[in-house]
């Protein structure tokens, strides 16, 4: 790694700041009151030229890396737009690498370059309600019929379904009890969202509501045989591409909302008296803002060795999930220590303080659990037993 300054990345961030320095706070506040998505924000980043960073150039896109997606989403967090932001664009500006790793010619030259134009709004259609983080203990099934499959089944933490055109979809298409290793059997297909087949339900949430969770009931989904992502019976190496890296990019928009919501401590604590003097002289406010600060430096350190690692073609289980969680915690620890030097007035919509709790809250559990990356650690790092 090298830490000498990258003009292109400066430039990245200076861009970035820049559009999201037009989206202010009170923006992000009444979209996530009112639960509508935030087009105009959407619109600015396609304009910008960021959706399609990592889609080979020869499709339209930017050609980038993991490195790069990381500082947009951390940029965009760190603006104050947190998740809301975030998860409008996620998907666009890094989410298709099972289309670019597995997809054939056909399907890149199909959806690719309307991806990087900002006219393709998909959703990851993977979880459901009695798998969960048990992937290859989905019950939903692809029948094979003339000319392609046919899907029912249920999907539930789905987002964006309610403007999603297009589904990137994992279904069984061989019973878990007809196959060797229970990996396989599954295939990934880049489904229509044909709402004639497919009944979405948005799930009333915490946080993060300016872009909508769904539950899908999806009943004789047909997709034809040109939607297949890779290999039938192959698409759980195919959901996989890609998903270190996602780690580490949800990472960096957790790191994001911890220095949005030490911004607004660090400001709030030099300006607000008490006792006839700034209530920052006191250590008592000082130390947790500190001491957060230096939190959220470290899980960033750790965030950048995870996305060079990949960027340069080297496996990376161990540090992309270490990323995650190390910048879950320091997220949630930075937005905690935020409200309580607000004190009365964190627990205010007015100070945006709360906004950002309920966020960093969410990336505890979000993209995958700290549980889960603790078992991974503990299997694959340190060599103990399986524990699940």
């Amino acid at each position: 790694m090298d830490f000498n300054t990258d003009e292109v990345h400066d430039d990245i961030r200076s861009a970035v700041r820049a559009l999201c320095a037009k989206f202010s706070d009170d923006y992000w506040m009444e979209h996530d009151q009112s639960q509508e998505f935030p087009w105009e924000f959407y619109e600015a980043v396609v304009k910008g030229g960021w959706l399609g960073l990592t889609v080979p150039t020869e499709y339209g896109g930017g050609g980038l890396g993991v490195t790069e997606a990381a500082i947009v989403e951390q940029e965009i967090a760190a603006s104050g737009a947190g998740m809301n932001g975030c998860s409008a664009v996620h998907i666009g500006v890094f989410g298709f690498e099972p289309i670019i790793r597995h997809g054939d010619e056909q399907l890149k030259q199909r959806f690719l370059p309307r991806l990087a134009e900002g006219d393709l709004h998909v959703s990851f259609a993977v979880t459901e309600p009695d798998a969960g983080t048990d992937t290859t203990n989905l019950s939903t099934f692809a029948t094979k019929v003339d000319g392609g499959w046919s899907v029912s089944g249920k999907k539930v933490w789905i987002t964006k379904a309610q403007e999603a055109e297009r589904l990137i979809l994992l279904a069984r298409t061989t019973p878990r009890g007809e196959v060797a290793k229970k990996t396989d059997g599954l295939t990934l297909f880049f489904a229509p969202m044909d709402r004639n087949n497919v009944t979405v339900r948005k799930i009333p949430k915490l946080g993060r509501n300016a872009v909508d969770t769904n539950e899908l009931f999806i009943d004789e989904l047909f997709v034809p045989d040109e939607d297949v992502v890779g290999e039938v019976g192959k698409g759980f190496r195919a959901i996989l591409a890609g998903l270190n890296a996602e780690r580490v990019i949800s990472a960096n928009a957790a790191l994001g909302i911890g220095r949005a919501a030490l911004r607004r401590a660090t400001g709030y604590a030099t300006q607000r008296e008490v006792f006839g003097r700034p209530i920052g002289r006191n250590q008592g406010i000082a130390f947790p803002l500190a001491e957060a600060l230096m939190r959220l430096d470290a899980a960033d350190l750790t965030c950048q060795k995870a996305a060079w690692l990949l960027d340069n073609g080297h496996t990376a289980g161990r540090e992309a999930n270490a990323a995650k969680y190390l910048a879950a915690e320091a997220s949630f620890q930075a937005a905690d220590a935020a409200l309580s030097a607000h004190g009365g007035y964190g627990y205010s919509k007015e100070y945006h303080i709360e906004r950002y709790f309920r966020e960093a809250r969410l990336m505890r559990i979000a993209p995958i659990s700290q549980e889960m990356v603790l078992n991974y650690t503990a299997e694959h790092v340190l060599g103990l037993p399986r524990s699940y």
